[in-house]
């Protein structure tokens, strides 16, 4: 090996790897600077103030860098997390305590998903699932700030209390906050794109918004905002109010490593990489509770933020760290500054943020993909919005999973109910042909589902007819067999006893054949002269059991 080759694999398999050192800190400057803006507007929205979001940032995007599994991705307040946070925060009326408990049992629950390598199951969530309940949570983002772009608050939390407020906000605007909201809008619409990696639009927006109120007051503004490090929050727990903080830490551990490890995805294909799942999770999970700790938000890999991290340069942990560094020093100098900031110029912000999070992209094309599909997403929109997000996802994935599974049984089914079994040689059409319909051979294609199941004896019964002397099932292509599979097969045996027919069995594995002969009716298909390792030769001794019962088989 050269020793340039032997340099960069020691620099690949370092924990720190700096061969990319400028990148690395211009694109964490610059995701930095894109994410002040919108940590502001999560932490207002969240109800914990605008500090709170700034401290999840540098918490997250600090220690799941230094932690995660993805080396570009950039961590902090996302949107869906904050959804779920402000209905917390709402529902515990503030307390700090109960919820920050939940902040840090969120990350507990995370760090323990990662030790328990739960991050592959993440990607067998369906995207419709995924489409749906992101776009559900871009119109909560946008609902939550109808209000506030015309200077007023929403009537307490939750999607339907924001809608409500709107028709009182649009007949009593603030004109000064409608006029700042508007120019913020403006902004964050139409900023060229050449120039965003320069300056990002979000950025640009908050500094010509807070100057335009500084001369044209009458705006509601963010007030007092403390600077310096933040005090320790002792988590604490209430009997009353215990199931709230269990179920919300569990739905902001699951949400917050799903939106992590679909960042993480978009990073792998950016930069041709791959991510460790399990790792990220650890990570994630570590920033979460120790922000927890002293009052910050619960984050998630964003992904706008990772994306322009990676398009500025970045590529390893360094990026992330140093994003968070340069919000640490935005947050010990520039407190007082940041507390003339309109609500309103946060409220565009994150209207730009929920029209993003949108899946536009998909429901442009739903109409060319299969109706269910975008059923299952229009419903798991409709249950983020108005229900909540678990049961949206939940909802989602078992009617998905299903919905698959019906699919899988239909064609299972649709094998067995063919006149010929799929993938037969000459020789064996030749041999059924010559049993004269007196040998039926069924091909179960593939493993045998519950669903498939149900109507599995009712096919092999109707197709058998009154003729048939012999039936033979190949479990070649079998690998393995579930409780509803093996009890439809024993109907099948049942049924063929009670009909006068023999029961072949051909290309059983070891392990399908215990289970029948464990879980079966007894006996059944202990017997060695019923059970064969190829059909050809169920075949042979089914022909010669027909010819010495005295039945014409013509021979070859």
């Amino acid at each position: 090996m050269s020793s340039a080759t032997k340099g960069a694999s020691q620099s690949r398999d370092a924990y720190f790897d700096f061969s990319n050192l400028k990148g690395d800190l211009f694109g964490g400057l610059t995701a930095g600077i894109v994410a002040l803006p919108l940590a502001l507007a999560f932490g207002e929205a969240s109800g914990a103030g605008p500090i709170a979001g700034l401290w999840g940032a540098i918490f997250v995007g600090f220690f799941a860098a230094l932690f995660g599994g993805t080396g570009s991705q950039v961590s902090g307040p996302t949107g869906p997390m904050v959804v779920v946070f402000a209905g917390l925060y709402a529902a515990l009326g503030g307390n700090p305590g109960l919820v920050f408990a939940a902040a840090v049992l969120a990350g507990l629950m995370q760090i323990a998903f990662g030790l328990l390598r739960f991050g592959q199951y993440v990607k067998l969530v369906p995207y419709p699932v995924i489409s749906g309940f992101m776009s559900g949570i871009g119109v909560i983002i946008i609902a939550l700030q109808l209000a506030r772009l015309f200077g007023h608050e929403p009537d307490g939390g939750g999607t339907i209390p924001a809608f409500t407020a709107v028709p009182h906000a649009l007949a009593n605007p603030n004109l000064v906050a409608l006029g700042i909201a508007t120019l913020t809008l403006a902004i964050v619409f139409t900023w060229p794109k050449r120039l965003a990696s320069i300056v990002p639009g979000p950025l640009v927006a908050l500094v010509v918004g807070t100057l335009v109120s500084l001369f044209i007051p009458g705006a509601p503004i963010l007030g007092e905002i403390p600077t310096g490090f933040p005090d320790f929050v002792v988590p604490t727990f209430d009997t009353s109010t215990l199931l709230i903080v269990l179920e919300a830490a569990f739905i902001l551990a699951v949400l917050g490593s799903i939106d992590s490890l679909l960042t993480s995805l978009v990073a792998d294909n950016m930069t041709r990489t791959r991510h460790k799942s399990d790792k990220e999770l650890v990570g994630q999970g570590i920033g979460n509770a120790l922000g927890g700790f002293f009052g910050a938000i619960p984050g998630a890999g964003a992904t706008m933020r990772t994306v322009i991290n990676i398009r500025s340069g970045g590529r390893t942990r360094i990026s992330g760290m140093t994003h968070a560094a340069v919000l640490l020093a935005i947050v010990i100098s520039l407190g007082p500054l940041a507390s003339k900031i309109p609500h309103a110029v946060l409220a565009g912000i994150l209207v730009k943020v929920g029209i993003d999070t949108i899946d536009f992209s998909y429901l442009k094309r739903a109409h060319k993909g299969p109706r269910w599909d975008l059923a299952l997403m229009v419903l798991v929109l409709g249950l983020t919005v108005f229900v909540d997000l678990i049961t949206a996802v939940a909802v989602g994935v078992v009617l998905a999973a299903l919905a698959f599974i019906k699919k899988l049984a239909d064609d299972q089914i649709a094998a067995v109910g063919e006149a010929a079994p799929r993938q037969s040689s000459e020789e064996e059409v030749n041999m059924l042909s010559r049993a004269g319909g007196r040998v039926m051979l069924f091909d179960f294609g593939g493993p045998l589902s519950f669903g498939a199941a149900a109507d599995l004896g009712h096919h092999v019964r109707s197709r058998a007819g009154n003729k048939v002397e012999i039936i033979i099932l190949d479990f070649a292509r079998v690998p393995f067999l579930d409780v509803s599979a093996v009890t439809a097969v024993e109907t099948i045996i049942e049924d063929a006893e009670d009909n006068g027919r023999e029961v072949y069995f051909s290309g059983m594995s070891t392990h399908v054949a215990q289970l029948l002969e464990k879980f079966a009716a007894p006996n059944v298909p202990g017997q060695e002269e019923t059970r064969f390792s190829s059909r050809l030769e169920a075949l042979d001794t089914a022909l010669d059991r027909l010819r010495a019962k005295g039945a014409p088989v013509p021979a070859e």
